[in-house]
């Protein structure tokens, strides 16, 4: 998936026809737990081999498949997390576990006609990251028509288009400020956000109820926006002062943060009600807050 806190440009999306595929992940018969601190979903193993396999003995399959993919096995301690999960007799117990990328690394050692479909999926997925390295342009054509079918008014297309482009020339600038860690940028996004909006990342998730989801994707028009605004001040300010480091990066942020936080308090007294919103992708067309779908 693509994410923009992290110094990643290409994005790559799930299609339509490969949802059913990748219902499992939200089959009832699938324990799974969300991971506060990796902020991630975690599964367990054993239920996800017995769903693919059908096996009347998952923990012998999953012994047997080990041996079979000498790698897997090398790997499993860092693949492999356990956690506590509810079992048929209401207890919590210690069960193998592992996140979304363990999964499907594991589903690529499974000999099963029910793995097969996540087996074409990730070759596809593979072969479009290809595609779209060579020709970028590909990545976004490919995300128009990802929102398009999950419902998103043109109008909000257009505008998240554009924070896109926004938020690569942040991330350029930060590059030349001599910003190279993940975590850095991670935290150049939280103290952006928190600037403008008043809330971490994380709270803003919360307040949204979102978990993994993108907050971006989540934002109504006027939200964009404002992040907008703080991203290209942010990138104007440190183009004019040559930042170097994190430290002098930092107080560029804090100062774009500031003018958007600045510009949403005033509209915010001007229209008497909040612009920050609960609103989510759920309902994609009422994120567009325009005046056309003011009465959504």
């Amino acid at each position: 998936m693509f994410d923009e806190d992290a110094n990643t440009t290409v994005p790559v999306e799930i299609d339509n026809e490969y949802n059913e595929e990748l219902e499992f992940f939200f089959d009832d018969k699938i324990r799974k737990i969300w991971h506060k601190q990796e902020q991630e979903w975690y599964f367990s193993i054993l239920d996800v081999i017995l769903y693919l396999t059908e096996s009347s003995d998952p923990k012998q399959y999953l012994k047997k498949m080990k041996h079979r993919d000498p790698e897997l096995s090398s790997k499993w301690g860092t693949i492999c997390t356990p956690l506590k999960m509810k079992s048929k007799d209401g207890k919590f117990r210690q069960c193998q576990a592992t996140n979304t990328e363990g999964i499907l690394r594991i589903i690529q050692s499974i000999p099963s006609k029910k793995a097969e479909p996540f087996k074409l999926w990730l070759a596809k997925v593979g072969r479009e990251w290809l595609e779209e390295a060579a020709d970028p342009e590909l990545s976004f054509e490919r995300m128009i028509r990802t929102y398009r079918q999950k419902g998103y008014p043109e109008k909000w297309i257009e505008q998240r288009l554009r924070t896109i482009d926004s938020r690569k020339q942040l991330t350029d600038e930060w590059k030349r400020d001599n910003i190279d860690d993940s975590r850095q940028y991670a935290t150049l996004t939280n103290i952006l956000t928190k600037t403008w909006s008043g809330k971490s990342v994380k709270e803003y998730k919360e307040y949204k109820g979102l978990h993994k989801e993108s907050l971006r994707d989540n934002m109504t028009n006027v939200e964009l926006a404002l992040n907008q605004l703080a991203e290209v001040s942010a990138t104007a300010i440190s183009q004019a002062k040559n930042p170097h480091g994190f430290l002098e990066t930092k107080e560029t942020v804090i100062s774009g943060g500031t003018i958007a936080g600045n510009a949403r308090r005033e509209l915010e007294q001007r229209i008497g009600k909040s612009v920050i919103s609960p609103l989510n992708a759920q309902t994609p067309s009422l994120l567009d807050d325009s005046d056309e779908n003011s009465d959504l």
